[in-house]
């Protein structure tokens, strides 16, 4: 039987031409890599990718043709911890039609779970945290070779690993994540990942510029910088400032976007760079989390309510146009109706582009979880709030979009839509926008006159 082959796009590997495929990979061994949560997991699931290649492994799409199965996972909410205890019942079934199959569940649920995860999920051979992924190849090797036994735990988090020197392979999407800074030093009440991923660490600059000149190079017209307070970032004498206008200027960079930054970081040399810089997306994330100074004193997010709307302000003076989005939690323990009108208050003065909104989930570790059981709101009540925020926002949502029509505006065209002959790209501003175009045009910019809206996305018509 001939050897299967599998395309790669890796960091640092200049793109292949269709007209210049280069020599195809034989596989010896294929991983298989399933990724929720953030887009700090997805780059972590291409930092595994490149990992595990210089093994001798090649990713493929189909669990059924793997020999590793990789479960990369996500400890945000409790829901979508057991979406990911359900998916390793589902795939137990390989295991039981090749049992040479290894199964690795990684990332911020097995660092928080640890050793519980094995005891409630039969079926798990690997066990690794954020800050494991260089040596996983190696420990499912020494299984697949009987030198150590299944159910390893691989949870020592270290201070020193950026995973420089791992040449990361993406395989999809126009957007290249690139990791610059890791784990968080802040320590709001309920947020678990300084649990699971440690405290901050910076990439050099240098480091950072090298894969983004690769990516550029592998055909990626945009790139977006991550962290999980990414404009906190700092190394030797460079601030995220300095190394956002870097990035912005390496050749054949279009688009530069970053996520996620802490409102308390929105420097002052930060705007300048986001409004001199053509190639930076006039887009800013500010997770707000409450509109209210008493829940905002809880959460431990040290900013006040009237300080936050300052920051709001000095970003829409100094960035004309900018689009805003954030982040809010309704039914964090203690909050009130008062508190909540609060919050419905602030989203009526801001009015975002977008908003991720979100109920309170306890994350067993965090502060929050020793609040008085007496003050946790009940599920009812946090249902109707988060109801009534999420028709608050798309209200707000659509009649911006509404305004925005008969304009036109560059697209960069990201995948097919769900309808039939339609593309689906993104504006400058992160608006999505779904117009008639060829699956030919990924990764490709497009001028589109806006016509209509559904509420959350904008229908468009291509400019000849």
């Amino acid at each position: 039987m001939s050897t299967p082959l599998v395309p790669l796009r890796r960091r640092g590997v200049r793109m292949r031409s269709e007209q210049d495929p280069g020599p195809p990979v034989p596989v010896s061994r294929r991983a298989y890599i399933e990724t929720y949560g953030c887009q700090m997991n997805i780059g972590d699931s291409e930092i595994m990718a490149g990992a595990l290649a210089d093994r001798g492994y090649v990713n493929v799409d189909d669990p059924a043709q793997a020999d590793l199965i990789v479960v990369n996972t996500c400890a945000i909410r409790d829901h979508a911890e057991q979406r990911v205890l359900g998916r390793i019942g589902q795939l137990q079934h390989l295991r039981r039609e090749r049992p040479d199959i290894v199964l690795a569940v990684t990332g911020c649920m097995a660092q928080r779970l640890g050793p519980d995860l094995l005891e409630r999920s039969t079926g798990v051979d690997i066990v690794a945290g954020p800050d494991s992924y260089r040596n996983l190849g190696e420990v499912v090797d020494r299984i697949r070779g009987g030198a150590v036994a299944r159910g390893q735990l691989l949870l020592e988090l270290d201070d020193d690993e950026n995973y420089d020197g791992v040449s990361s392979i993406r395989r999809t999407g126009v957007s290249a994540w690139i990791t610059v800074q890791r784990g968080c030093d802040h320590r709001c009440t309920f947020c678990i990942v300084p649990y699971v991923r440690g405290p901050e660490k910076n990439r050099s600059p240098e480091s950072v510029l090298a894969e983004v000149r690769s990516a550029v190079d592998s055909g990626f017209p945009e790139v977006t910088l991550l962290g999980q307070t990414v404009n906190s970032y700092h190394h030797g004498t460079t601030d995220f400032a300095e190394l956002l206008r870097q990035v912005a200027r390496v050749e054949g960079v279009q688009r530069v976007r970053f996520t996620s930054p802490h409102p308390n970081d929105v420097s002052d040399r930060l705007l300048d760079t986001m409004a001199a810089e053509p190639a930076v997306c006039p887009q800013l994330h500010l997770p707000v989390q409450s509109g209210s100074n008493r829940m905002l004193k809880r959460m431990v997010r040290r900013y006040t309510r009237e300080e936050f709307l300052e920051i709001v302000d000095r970003v829409r003076s100094r960035i004309p146009g900018v689009a805003l989005s954030t982040d809010v939690i309704v039914g964090f323990p203690g909050e009130t109706e008062q508190d909540f009108e609060q919050t419905a208050g602030l989203m009526r003065r801001v009015r975002f582009d977008d908003a991720f909104l979100y109920r309170f989930s306890p994350r067993e570790g965090t502060p929050a979880t020793r609040l008085p059981a007496a003050e946790f709101v009940d599920q009812k009540t946090s249902g109707r709030r988060l109801s009534e925020l999420i028709t608050l926002h798309r209200e707000i949502q659509r009649e911006i979009h509404e305004r925005e029509l008969g304009g036109i505006t560059e697209v960069l065209v990201e995948h097919s839509a769900r309808t039939e002959g339609d593309m689906l790209g993104r504006t400058a501003t992160n608006k999505v926008v779904v117009f008639p175009g060829e699956e030919s045009w990924v990764g490709s910019f497009r001028r589109v006159r806006l016509v209509s809206t559904t509420g959350a996305t904008l229908i468009g018509e291509l400019v000849q």
